[in-house]
């Protein structure tokens, strides 16, 4: 499948939204570039890659778009792998979300979607599981993938096989309208330093956290997350553990992934804090005792782009020829399938009823006064 060799559509962002889009245009023969600053640092790569539209709790729109997504994810991930010849980890390993009580249980908002656990069902699915727990709601049909290992890997490869163009660290400084406020170009600062005017009639905004500093009209902001990975025994824990603050997401070799933080107040300060750490090791201690004795592999940090009703902004922005890809706050890796389907459809103008339906959900114009 090669490119077609019409205007250039230029994706602002090389992180998982970045990329999932950047795919779904090359394989529609669209000649894709992708603008990327510093690609480790995107919220794809230190995401824990659950798939969790019903353990998260979610409702609404927001609900009926990750489990649209969610049913989306296998067929998706074929085609990553397909054509980068690389595997992503999928994994529909199921997710428990662990309560004190019944009644917390019984309450919960996707009550329904899920299996009800006693405590003894509670031990039968997670051995081990801490003592305050007595109550729980096993969700099979969500599951994880491991985006920091392998998703994105595989999307990058993919990528570049159908023939997208990659400018890393490149830092995008402006956009440029006409006096219509119709796109014209970006601004950016290459590798060298060097300021640069690129043109550009067709765009996708897909900067996660960084996405308002673009477009100060979108009301998208960091909420900054701590997590680490220690190594447990190979077959340890078969499910997800998604509780209260803390998750435990057990990856196939034994690694079991920890998150995470949501520290909204500490904007885009990096680095490790002692309290953010000890939150998580409390947490582990509170859901899965032994895994506190073993043994720590990574520590990291990310920023999740967060709009304030948690839902993401897709589809066209308050600039003609840019659409928008952003503001997925915690269900980035879930809602990626959909993102790209639907503003790859978007910027194509293939938008199908239900599609529109969808982007108007998630419209930045709901924020709009």
């Amino acid at each position: 499948m090669t490119a077609a060799k019409g205007a250039t559509i230029t994706v602002l962002g090389g992180g998982l939204m970045g990329l999932a889009l950047a795919h779904q245009l090359a394989r529609r023969d669209e000649a894709v570039l992708v603008l990327s600053r510093r690609r480790s640092e995107a919220a794809g790569f230190v995401a824990a890659g659950m798939l969790a539209p019903h353990a998260e709790g979610l409702s609404g729109d927001l609900l009926a778009l990750g489990q649209a997504s969610l049913a989306r994810i296998p067929a998706w991930v074929a085609q990553i792998e397909a054509d980068s010849g690389l595997r992503c980890g999928l994994r529909p390993c199921g997710i428990v979300v662990p309560f004190p009580s019944a009644a917390e249980r019984d309450a919960y908002p996707t009550a329904a979607w899920g299996e009800a656990l006693n405590r003894r069902g509670l031990e039968q699915e997670v051995p081990g599981i801490g003592p305050s727990w007595q109550a729980g709601l096993l969700f099979a049909q969500d599951g994880q993938i491991d985006n920091r290992r392998q998703l994105m890997r595989a999307l990058e490869r993919a990528c570049v096989e159908l023939g997208v163009t990659f400018q890393e660290g490149t830092q995008v400084l402006g956009l440029e309208r006409d006096g219509a406020g119709t796109l014209q170009a970006v601004h950016l600062r290459n590798a060298e330093g060097d300021a640069q005017r690129l043109p550009a009639q067709r765009a996708a905004l897909a900067c996660g956290a960084w996405s308002a500093k673009l477009l100060p009209e979108l009301p998208v902001v960091p909420v900054k997350g701590q997590m680490l990975s220690l190594q447990g025994p190979r077959q340890a824990l078969g499910r997800v553990i998604f509780g209260p603050g803390t998750y435990l997401v057990p990856r196939e070799d034994g690694l079991l992934v920890v998150g995470a933080t949501s520290e909204a107040e500490a904007g885009f300060s990096e680095g490790l804090t002692p309290a953010g750490q000890r939150q998580l090791q409390d947490g582990i201690a509170d859901l899965l005792p032994e895994a506190s004795a073993w043994p720590p592999m990574e520590r990291w940090w990310g920023f999740r782009p967060c709009t304030p009703d948690e839902g993401p902004l897709l589809g066209r922005s308050p600039i003609a020829g840019l659409w928008l890809a952003t503001g997925h706050h915690r269900n980035g890796v879930l809602l990626a399938a959909i993102t790209a389907e639907l503003v790859a459809a978007a910027i194509k103008g293939e938008v199908s009823a239900e599609a529109h339906r969808q982007l108007d959900a998630f419209s930045w114009r709901r924020f709009s006064p």
